[in-house]
C-alpha cells in the first residue's frame, strides 16, 4: 500500500501532546500503526500456552496414530496414504488462508477466528481418531460393517486432526507478530519452543503409562479414552486462555487517535476502551473515525490523520496473483522455506513412524497379529518404549530452547540452525544402525535438539527479515509494502510442513516395501538432516 506523503495537516485529531510535539528531520515515515507496546511475561505465556496443548494433543498422535489405524485393520499398503490427504489439502490452502487473514475484518480480530475454528478441529478429529473405534463398537453390531466403519471414522479423524494442528501454527505465529514489539517477538518464540517443548513431554509421558489396568482406565473404558479426555480438557482450557491473552485491533475496524495515543505511549490499557488519565484530547475532533490512522510526514515532521480503508478496500486477493506472491518472494525467504522443507521432512520421517520402529525392530513385535497374542503384546510394549522416547525428546526440546538464550549471541542463528540439523542427523544414524533400547532411549535428546530449532529459528528468521526490511524502507522514505504481510510469510514457512508430509507419505511406503524393514526410515531421516546441513550453511541468508 502507497501513501501519500503530501497529505494537508489536520491537527483537530492530534491530542495537544502530539500537536506540540516537535520531531527531528531524522524521524521517518510510518506506513501504518506506531509499534506495538511491550508485554508481560505473563501476557506472553498466556499466549504461548496454546503451543503446550497442541504439541500434548500432538503427542497422542505421534504416538498412537499409527498403531490405532493398523489395529482397527487398515491395510498395510494404504496406512502411509493417510498422511497425504490432510497435507495436500494444506499445502494448498495454507498459503490462501494465511494471506486471507491478512484482511479478515472479524470483530475477535485477524488471526484469532482462524485459531478458534482451527482448534474446534483439532478437537473434532482427535475424537474421532482416538474413540471412533470404541464409538462404532457400541453402535454397530454387524462385524463387517464395524470393520469398514470403524477405519473410515479413525481414517477421518487422523486426517481432520492432522490438517488442523498443523495448520494453526501459522495464525498463532502471525497473531505473536502483529501485536508485540520486535523484543517480544524474541521472547515469546522463546517461550513457544519451551512450552511445545514442554507439552510433548506431558503428551508422551501420559501415553507412556500403562492405563488399562489403572481405576480411570476402568471407568473410561481404555488407555485410548483416558488419553483422549486429558488431551482435550487441557487443549479446551488453553485454547480459551489464548484468545483471550492479547487484544487484537481488527483489521478495518475504527483505528482510532486515543488507540494510537494509547499505543504510543505504551499504556496498559492498549486494546480497551478506557481513556487515558489525563484526558487531555477530544474523541471528536476528527469528522470520521473510520479506520483512521495516524502517519509521521517527512516534510516538516507533520503527523496527521488519514483513511486507509479505500486503498486497503482496493486490495483484492485471488489464486492467481497469491502464486504470484508466492513465486516472486524474495530469494532469502524461499531458501529458508526449503531448509524448512528439508528439516521437516528429516523430523517427521522418524518422528510418525518412531513407536512403529520402536515396536518393530527394537522389540520385534507384530501389529497385526491378534490382539491377544504373545507378538503383539510384545508390539505394544515396543510402543511405550518409543513413547518414553519421545517424551525423552520433548522434555530436552524444552530445556534446549532455553539453552538457545546461552548459544545464541556465541554462534548465531546460523551456527544454531547447523547444530540442530548435524545432531539429529547423527543421533537419527546411530538409532538406525544400533536399535538398541538404551542407546535409542539417550540418543533421543538429539529429536529435542532439532524440534526446537525447527520451533524457533526460521520464525526468528522471518521476524529479522520483516525488521530489516521495516528500517531499510522507511530510513530510504520508501513506504512499506504490505502486499506480502506476516501471514501469507507465515504460511508459506508452514505450509513447508504440509509439503514434508506429503514427501514422507509418498516416500516411506515404498522405502518400506523395498526394503523389507521399517528401519530404513531412520536411516533416510539421517541422510536428509545431513544434506539439510549443508543447505542452512551455504544458502540461508542471516545478515541482509
Amino acid at each position: 500500500m502507497t501513501r501519500s506523503a503530501a497529505l494537508p495537516r489536520d491537527t483537530g485529531c492530534l491530542p495537544p501532546e502530539a500537536e506540540n510535539r516537535t520531531t527531528s528531520p531524522a524521524e521517518v515515515t510510518l506506513s501504518g500503526p506506531p509499534e506495538p507496546p511491550r508485554r508481560s511475561p505473563l501476557r506472553l505465556l498466556m499466549h504461548s500456552g496454546l503451543m503446550f496443548g497442541r504439541e500434548f494433543c500432538y503427542a497422542a498422535e505421534a504416538a498412537f496414530a499409527t498403531p490405532v489405524l493398523l489395529s482397527v485393520g487398515l491395510p498395510p499398503s494404504l496406512y502411509s496414504l493417510v498422511w497425504l490427504i490432510s497435507p495436500c489439502l494444506g499445502f494448498i490452502l495454507q498459503p490462501i488462508v494465511g494471506s486471507a487473514s491478512d484482511y479478515c475484518r472479524s470483530k475477535l480480530g485477524r488471526r484469532r477466528p482462524y485459531i478458534l475454528a482451527l482448534g474446534i478441529l483439532m478437537v473434532l478429529g482427535m475424537t474421532l481418531f482416538l474413540n471412533g473405534d470404541a464409538l462404532v463398537t457400541a453402535t454397530i453390531k454387524n462385524r463387517k460393517q464395524r470393520h469398514i466403519w470403524g477405519v473410515l471414522i479413525t481414517v477421518f479423524g487422523v486426517i481432520v486432526f492432522d490438517f488442523s494442528a498443523d495448520f494453526i501454527d501459522s495464525p498463532i505465529k502471525a497473531y505473536l507478530f502483529d501485536v508485540c514489539s520486535h523484543e517480544d517477538k524474541e521472547k515469546a518464540l522463546h517461550f513457544h519452543a519451551l512450552l511445545t517443548g514442554l507439552g510433548g513431554a506431558a503428551g508422551y509421558l501420559i501415553g507412556a503409562i500403562e492405563w488399562r489396568n489403572t481405576s480411570l482406565g476402568w471407568i473410561l473404558g481404555s488407555e485410548y479414552q483416558v488419553i483422549y479426555v486429558f488431551a482435550a480438557i487441557i487443549f479446551i482450557v488453553l485454547l480459551i486462555i489464548h484468545m483471550c491473552s492479547i487484544p487484537e485491533i481488527p483489521f478495518g475496524q475504527d483505528v482510532d487517535h486515543q488507540q494510537l495515543y494509547l499505543l504510543e505511549h505504551n499504556t496498559p490499557t492498549y486494546g480497551t476502551i478506557e481513556s487515558p488519565a489525563n484526558g487531555n484530547y477530544d474523541q471528536n475532533s476528527c469528522k470520521s473515525r473510520s479506520s483512521s490512522v495516524m502517519v509521521k510526514l517527512e516534510d516538516n515532521s507533520q503527523i496527521t490523520c488519514i483513511n486507509p480503508s479505500r486503498e486497503k478496500g482496493q486490495k483484492h486477493i485471488t489464486l492467481k496473483s497469491l502464486v504470484k506472491e508466492l513465486l516472486g518472494m524474495p530469494s532469502h525467504y524461499r531458501s529458508l522455506c526449503v531448509s524448512h522443507l528439508i528439516g521437516w521432512t528429516a523430523f517427521l520421517s522418524t518422528m510418525l513412524f518412531f513407536t512403529d520402529f520402536a515396536g518393530q525392530v527394537m522389540y520385534k513385535g507384530n501389529p497385526y497379529a491378534e490382539h491377544n497374542s504373545t507378538s503383539y503384546i510384545t508390539y505394544e510394549r515396543g510402543v511405550e518404549i518409543g513413547s518414553w522416547g519421545l517424551c525423552i525428546n520433548a522434555i530436552f526440546s524444552a530445556i534446549y530452547s532455553y539453552l538457545q538464550k546461552i548459544f545464541l549471541p556465541i554462534i548465531g542463528l546460523k551456527g544454531t540452525y547447523f547444530v540442530g540439523y548435524f545432531l539429529f542427523g547423527l543421533g537419527t544414524g546411530l538409532i538406525g544402525l544400533f536399535p538398541n533400547v538404551l542407546s535409542t532411549l539417550v540418543l533421543c535428546t538429539a529429536f529435542g535438539v532439532m524440534s526446537s530449532t525447527l520451533y524457533t529459528v526460521p520464525f526468528n528468521l522471518i521476524a529479522e527479515y520483516h525488521r530489516k526490511e521495516k528500517i531499510e524502507r522507511t530510513n530510504s522514505g520508501t513506504p512499506l509494502n504490505e502486499s506480502r504481510g506476516k501471514g501469507i510469510d507465515c504460511a508459506a514457512l508452514s505450509a513447508m510442513v504440509q509439503l514434508a508430509q506429503i514427501l514422507v507419505g509418498v516416500g516411506v511406503g515404498t522405502l518400506v516395501n523395498l526394503a523389507g524393514t521399517v528401519k530404513v526410515v531412520v536411516i533416510t531421516s539421517s541422510a536428509i538432516s545431513l544434506f539439510g546441513c549443508c543447505f542452512v550453511g551455504l544458502f540461508v541468508q542471516y545478515d541482509q
